[in-house]
């Protein structure tokens, strides 16, 4: 009730400000002095002139208040037409969405198989001192990835590392985001590790299990059963930053809604419906992760 609430009340304020976009604009209006008749002469020269009787002048400040006295839901329409309907510019926006669900899927797919790998390594050489350069190397791409912005981050992998070669824009941005989140991802994935109580690690080495196989068997199960909510909110979180892959010509949904604008001149309604889209899908995401948690506090009892 409170996630539907709040979308009712973001689309009362969308709608409240077209409907003050929309309204009457007060232009100021000038006035063009007449030149007076000076001499006798000049007075009988015009007074000589045919009279012409010319049309009412109807001032363009009074067209705006008759335009006006439109109905809101009639320019909701027209605008909705114009940016949507003519020339099929909705195609901009399912296209662009398509595109942004591509990149944020297979990125945290990435990004969880970077993570998993990464906290393995970190947590091997935490409990048994063992891989130490390896550790050493993924500490230093936890401070360079987790230390500058993704938009620099998908500047650099765009431009320099793949600049001179002819890949797919969406390939360079899985790559990108996917390295990005594996960053983050990492910590989640370690922390879930550590969550684990080391009689579990003990255990399975009782058993003549290796170091690798109980990690491997029973301690990553539990681990990715505690964090997979995380993992969620990580996804919602990778949702939201793709919209800056317009920054290397990317169509997506930011860049579809942004081609509207720039062929309609309307900012208004392309962008809120770019807006409304993102919400209705991480609300989606959001109402699916909630059954999730539930279902799993379900089985631990």
């Amino acid at each position: 009730m409170k996630k539907l609430f709040t979308f009712l009340f973001t689309a009362i304020l969308f709608c409240g400000a077209f409907f003050l976009q929309a309204g009457d604009s007060g232009l100021p209006t000038t006035s063009i002095p007449v030149a007076s008749v000076s001499s006798d002469a000049d007075s009988a020269l015009v007074s000589s002139l045919p009279k012409t009787t010319l049309p009412p002048i109807v001032s363009q400040d009074s067209n705006i208040r008759q335009s006006g006295k439109t109905g809101f839901f009639q320019r909701i329409s027209e605008s909705a037409f114009t940016n949507f309907v003519k020339g099929s510019r909705w195609r901009y926006l399912w296209d662009g969405f398509l595109v942004t669900m591509l990149i944020s899927l297979a990125a945290t797919v990435l990004g969880v198989l970077i993570g998993f790998i990464v906290a393995v390594i970190r947590s091997t050489c935490d409990k048994t001192g063992k891989l130490k350069v390896l550790n050493t190397l993924c500490k230093i791409y936890l401070t360079v990835i987790r230390g500058t912005p993704v938009v620099v981050q998908l500047l650099i992998i765009y431009f320099v590392i793949f600049g001179a070669y002819d890949i797919d824009k969406i390939t360079v941005a899985i790559i990108a985001f996917g390295v990005n989140s594996g960053a983050y991802v990492t910590e989640i994935i370690r922390s879930g590790i550590n969550s684990i109580d080391n009689g579990q690690m003990e255990a399975g080495r009782s058993l003549g299990l290796s170091y690798l196989q109980t990690m491997h068997l029973i301690v990553l199960p539990q681990a990715f059963k505690n964090v997979l909510p995380a993992l969620g909110n990580e996804f919602i979180s990778l949702l939201k930053e793709t919209s800056i892959s317009g920054y290397i010509a990317l169509q997506d949904l930011t860049k579809g809604g942004d081609i509207i604008r720039s062929q309609t001149y309307d900012a208004f309604l392309p962008l809120t419906a770019v807006a409304i889209i993102y919400l209705a899908v991480v609300m989606l995401f959001t109402w699916l992760l909630g059954i999730l948690e539930r279902r799993l506090k379900k089985n631990e009892r």
